[in-house]
């Protein structure tokens, strides 16, 4: 907490703000998009989704279905957030899922590429998936089309000349597949898992066609952004990056020599202008070697230990967490908005109640067979007040009449279940290669009724209290929605 977004330096200069996609810094505010800076938020909170086809999402916290394939549902948002706001200062935040798995895309991107052979392939000694990298390539080819519309929408409202596109990509390959000879992929901090491209158009401001080989990191993007539209920069903590209009506006500019960080999982490696120190302190020279194939430490001993020094220092200053259980809990009733979710993803499954799958991000908890058996959910109430709760589930109609308690503390809501809604797994069908990931459901909502939360931390639980079918149900999610503020 603390931080301060490019969306609130935006909201702040009086701009309309939105996000349309993948948002994976929090689901419960104060971390959700809505209180993060964006006016309008219509997406998923989660590191990746298990069904691209008019899925479950969220519109500003309420649940929502989806409308046709994600990412072009994503971008007709946006084209309609730039309509209504054609008139004032916006800032439009476009964070696509794709080419993310699972590996679904309509059949039209994906008919040009099933077929193809590769020409680019990976060089390295592990085994490439080629029908993986031809989704990729499908997936890609779809976001190509889209971000197309994003521009012929902003030519047809006139408003090329003050508005500054970006186009840049997510962290590395998530597959073994062409890098332009990069070494790694997606959750190594080499070249190949860390580098971007970063392409911007500012119709008659920026040079066209002009190649920037300065590095540059995401930390850059708000000063940068911020420094290009007269923004001044307020915020609680101090910038880590700065900004690049010197570069993007003067070909050959001075330019300062600079440090880069990247770190994954207890993995971490800097880059210089020059030079690389990965995260077994190996170095190497980036312009001549890109493919990081030569140790040189052993050549330059001294630069290399003055890069050691600089990771330890970083390391020191940042404390990532290494090793080290992060037990905060999750934020409910946030006096500042009105819904508060807690999907599966965030819960504990106890006795023989299992998740649907080992990546949480989009599961649910299915297998509730005993009376003994819970899930929880650790949270902490951000303020006293009244909440209105639905659970969204699926069951037999077997199981009906069973019977379930949500407890916090001493408050409680009990329910029975009443309706039966067994559909099917959703996802294999649309998969032009095998997950990993979790299949998905189409879950309905169960009105619990209203429960009455005082400020606090404690375990939000909710166990069965009958059981007369073989188990109770499978659960998606639990939603709250604030009816009562207690300031």
């Amino acid at each position: 907490m603390g931080e301060t977004t490019v969306a609130e330096v935006f909201k702040q200069a009086g701009y309309a703000t939105a996000a349309y996609g993948k948002w994976h810094n929090g689901m419960q505010p104060p971390y959700h998009p809505n209180a993060r800076g964006f006016d309008d938020f219509y997406g998923f909170c989660s590191g990746h989704w298990g069904n691209y086809f008019s899925p479950m999402l969220e519109h500003n916290g309420k649940i929502v279905k989806g409308e046709g394939f994600l990412v072009d549902d994503l971008t007709d948002k946006g084209m309609d957030f730039m309509e209504r706001n054609r008139d004032r200062p916006f800032f439009l935040y476009l964070p696509y899922n794709t080419p993310h798995s699972p590996m679904q895309v309509p059949d039209e991107f994906w008919n040009r590429f099933k077929d193809k052979e590769l020409e680019l392939k990976y060089q390295g000694r592990e085994k490439e998936d080629e029908n993986f990298t031809r989704a990729a390539l499908a997936m890609v080819e779809n976001i190509d089309y889209n971000v197309g519309r994003v521009l012929d929408k902003m030519e047809s409202l006139g408003l090329e000349k003050n508005t500054v596109v970006l186009y840049l990509s997510d962290n590395g390959p998530n597959g073994w597949r062409w890098n332009d000879g990069m070494k790694g992929k997606k959750g190594s901090t080499d070249e190949g898992g860390v580098r971007s491209p970063l392409v911007m158009q500012w119709k008659d401001k920026l040079p066209q066609r002009m190649h920037i080989s300065q590095i540059a990191s995401s930390v850059d993007l708000l000063p940068t952004l911020a420094d290009l539209a007269g923004i001044p920069v307020k915020t609680q903590k101090p910038v880590d990056g700065q900004s690049l209009k010197p570069l993007l506006v003067k070909p050959n500019a001075e330019w300062p020599s600079r440090t880069v960080y990247n770190y994954w999982k207890g993995s971490t490696s800097i880059r210089t202008q020059k030079y690389r120190l990965d995260k077994d302190d190996r170095l190497y020279d980036m312009e001549t070697d890109g493919g990081q194939t030569t140790d040189i430490s052993e050549r330059m001993p001294k630069f290399r230990d003055s890069l050691k020094i600089l990771k330890e220092v970083w390391l020191n200053e940042v404390k990532p967490l290494i090793n080290i259980k992060d037990d905060r809990p999750f934020p409910l009733g946030d006096p500042d908005f009105e819904y508060t979710q807690l999907p599966a993803r965030d819960g504990v499954p106890h006795g023989k109640i299992a998740r649907s799958n080992r990546w949480p991000n989009c599961s649910f908890f299915t297998n509730w067979t005993n009376l003994g058996d819970s899930m929880t959910w650790d949270v902490d109430v951000l303020a006293d007040g009244d909440f209105e709760v639905d659970l969204y589930y699926t069951a037999k109609k077997k199981n009906l009449g069973a019977e379930f308690e949500l407890r916090l503390g001493d408050n409680l809501l009990s329910g029975t279940l009443t309706e039966a809604h067994a559909p099917p797994l959703v996802g294999k069908e649309r998969d032009k290669v095998s997950r990993q990931e979790s299949y998905t459901k189409d879950f309905v909502a169960m009105h619990l009724g209203k429960i009455h939360l005082e400020k606090g931390k404690g375990h939000l639980t909710l166990k069965a209290l009958k059981i007369p079918g073989q188990d109770v149900m499978d659960v998606r999610l639990l939603m709250f929605k604030r009816t009562v503020w207690n300031y």
